[in-house]
């Protein structure tokens, strides 16, 4: 399941860019490493976190299941779980932070206009021979 933050995150990332996701992970492989390659990866890392949360999430359901005795052992797991899932929370909080910082910084630049021919001037006539005031002879 996408979760809200990482959806936004590409969204926005999509719109910065102009183009869908997947050809901005095609088009960031042949190039050099740049501010694109930065975005995508922070927003891995983000989905990555996402991922995880999920899953520790439910692990420490399947450990609280009321069907379950909570013992000695499977108290050291929920703990573990519990701390693994504050883990993965404030890996995506931090991540989320910065991704969006970077983004609120940068601006989707429009095309350049091309400005309008400048007419063009004609020909200028050949240059003619100064005339004297001397009289002619």
């Amino acid at each position: 399941m996408p979760h809200s933050t990482s959806t936004e995150i590409a969204g926005r990332i999509e719109d910065l860019y102009g183009a869908p996701l997947a050809d901005l992970e095609a088009h960031a492989q042949d190039q050099p490493p740049g501010m694109l390659s930065a975005l995508l990866g922070m927003h891995h890392d983000l989905t990555l976190a996402e991922r995880s949360i999920d899953f520790h999430r439910d692990r420490l359901a399947q450990l609280i299941h009321p069907e379950l005795q909570i013992g000695g052992h499977e108290v050291s797991h929920l703990l573990d779980g519990a701390r693994r899932l504050a883990e993965a929370v404030a890996v995506r909080d931090v991540q989320a932070k910065s991704v969006l910082a970077v983004l609120q910084s940068l601006a989707r630049v429009a095309a350049p206009v091309p400005s309008p021919p400048t007419p063009s001037l004609p020909p200028a006539a050949p240059a003619r021979p100064a005339e004297s005031t001397a009289p002619s002879r």
